[in-house]
């Protein structure tokens, strides 16, 4: 985990290095508290696909356990009979 001040920000450069080479969030302080999070962007958005992936899990489960869920064949054969596929 990397922690910097709030005056650090003023560099950017050195900010942008840090976030790489963390290959994670960098984390800001204001007098001693947590106040910010800086990330590379690569790492942001493998971060919210993720969040996104975990969240269609969830759903698909919350389906299952609610039994909304139909039956591969019976999917296949209304493709079929609409689509004529």
């Amino acid at each position: 985990m990397t922690i910097i001040p709030m005056r650090d920000l003023k560099d950017t450069v050195e900010i942008e290095r840090r976030c790489a080479e963390a290959n994670g969030p960098v984390f800001v302080t204001k007098n001693g508290y947590g106040r910010l999070v800086v990330m590379d962007i690569e790492y942001y958005e493998k971060t919210l696909g993720k969040m996104y992936e975990a969240k269609m899990v969830n759903e698909g489960l919350s389906d299952l356990g609610n039994g909304r869920v139909t039956d591969g064949d019976e999917v296949k054969a209304r493709i079929i009979k609409n689509y004529g596929i």
